[in-house]
């Protein structure tokens, strides 16, 4: 290569790496760009396979001028560790779910609520309706905003069958020490959840420190978590999302025109991870129902509790984790949705 060879750093959950960024119109020119990308999704994993041809499809566009390099399994750390890197500019970027998100602007989490959502469509068109908002907001802390990327429907597995809130209150459930939703979730039934990052989950589990567990079916496959679970509940409590997300120092760093070839390609990875991992999760489920996890019909009762508290979680976190009228927006394009 011909040139300085100067290094963007960037890390994040490669299940969640919907790039398409927008283009800066102030952009210094830079020649020899590696973008150092860390993600928790493992390596030969459905994320990694597209984020990898990606990669591969951007060095050519450019003629090697950028180049994407990723460091998979979560070697970078959780996304806590990654945000924070980049905030003392050792990392520039990252594509993180929507914990991750929500350490850069925590508003954004009111388009994962619990039990908000009836089917992906829905949530599809509430979320392309606010996406552009949210990337107004991020633009205005300093990052740039890609497209969304999917993480999927969020089930609670166990190795102790759940068919009641007493049964779920019985089981020593991991809970994502970041996530603040989740945790309102846990206080609001009444569950004690034990509070560890993504990457100590599988130990956890092996060892019995905690015994049930949540995620997509992808996720659980992915992270080996479905071989150490017998259980999973029909009902979903969330639908998951991410995206990623770039310093904009760090953006300026591309010329012009490589940010047009790499705003271009990032839309089709997102567009194809989204695709891929819908699919990929229905997949996932059949290969965990294969292996001798049982899917538990959830009762009634149980999902009227779940919503009634979802409900009040709604309302407890608005004017803290975002505000009423963003609530509200969720809800009115919500019904906007469900009146077509």
């Amino acid at each position: 290569m011909m040139g300085p060879n100067r290094n963007i750093r960037i890390a994040g959950l490669g299940a969640a790496l919907a790039l398409g960024l927008g283009v800066s119109q102030t952009a210094a020119h830079a020649d020899n760009l590696e973008l150092r990308v860390a993600t928790l999704a493992p390596p030969g994993s459905s994320w990694m396979k597209i984020l990898d041809e990606g990669a591969t499809e951007m060095g050519e566009k450019t003629e090697s001028r950028v180049t994407v390099k990723y460091y998979a399994g979560g070697v970078m750390g959780d996304e806590r560790d990654v945000v924070r890197k980049i905030r003392l500019g050792q990392l520039d970027g990252a594509a993180v779910t929507s914990v991750g998100l929500a350490m850069i602007d925590e508003s954004i989490r009111v388009l994962e609520l619990p039990m908000m959502f009836a089917s992906i469509e829905e949530m599809d068109f509430v979320r392309d309706k606010m996406w552009s908002y949210f990337q107004k907001k991020f633009d205005k802390a300093g990052f740039k905003l890609g497209d969304t990327g999917d993480v999927g429907w969020i089930y609670v597995m166990s190795k102790n069958k759940v068919e009641s809130l007493d049964d779920l209150k019985a089981q020593k459930v991991w809970m994502w020490g970041d996530d603040t939703i989740v945790r309102a979730m846990f206080k609001k039934v009444g569950v004690s959840g034990v509070p560890l990052g993504v990457p100590e989950v599988d130990a956890s589990l092996t060892s019995g420190r905690i015994d049930a567990c949540y995620g997509s079916p992808l996720a659980a496959v992915a992270l080996q978590w479905s071989t150490k679970v017998k259980y999973m509940t029909s009902m979903p409590m969330s639908y998951a999302m991410g995206a990623t997300v770039i310093s904009n120092d760090a953006w300026s760093k591309l010329s012009a025109d490589d940010q047009k070839l790499f705003q271009k390609t990032s839309k089709k990875i997102s567009k194809s991870l989204r695709k891929t991992v819908r699919k990929d999760n229905l997949a996932a489920q059949k290969q965990m129902t294969s292996k001798g996890v049982k899917i538990v019909q959830t009762p009634a009762t149980m999902i009227s509790d779940f919503e009634s508290a979802a409900q009040d979680v709604w309302k407890d976190l608005a004017g803290k984790v975002y505000s009423q009228s963003e609530l509200d927006m969720v809800l009115k394009y919500r019904e906007e949705y469900r009146k077509k």
